[in-house]
This record gives structure tokens, sequence and C-alpha cells, in this order.
């Protein structure tokens, strides 16, 4: 089952980047490159840069 973060940033990838810039600015448009449009690699990338829990993380997105 798909988070509700998930299906409200699904289809908008690049308002999904600007997002993910302004929040953690050490994410790159390499890294965005890296993880392929995948929701799931771009949390698992953000968790890794960050250690954040995904929670966190996508608490911080419905924000």
């Amino acid at each position: 089952m798909k988070s509700a973060t998930r299906q409200k940033w699904e289809g908008r990838w690049d308002q999904l980047k600007g997002r993910v810039k302004e929040l953690w600015g050490k994410v790159t448009d390499d890294d965005f490159k890296q993880v392929e449009g995948s929701y799931d690699r771009l949390i698992g990338l953000i968790e890794e840069r960050t250690g954040e829990a995904r929670e966190e993380i996508e608490s911080k997105l419905e924000r």
C-alpha cells in the first residue's frame, strides 16, 4: 500500500525535486538522476544522507 505522501507526489516529480532541495540542500541533480524517478529510492537516499527516519522525511514532505 502506498503512503499518502507518496500518492501526493506521484506524477509531480519536478515539484518533489524542488521541495526536497528546499528541505535537504545536499541532494543534488546527480542524485535525482541516480534514483531515476523512484520515490522509494529518493527517500532511501535522503535517509542515507541525513540519518533521518523515513517517517520523519515523509512528515516533512507533507508540510
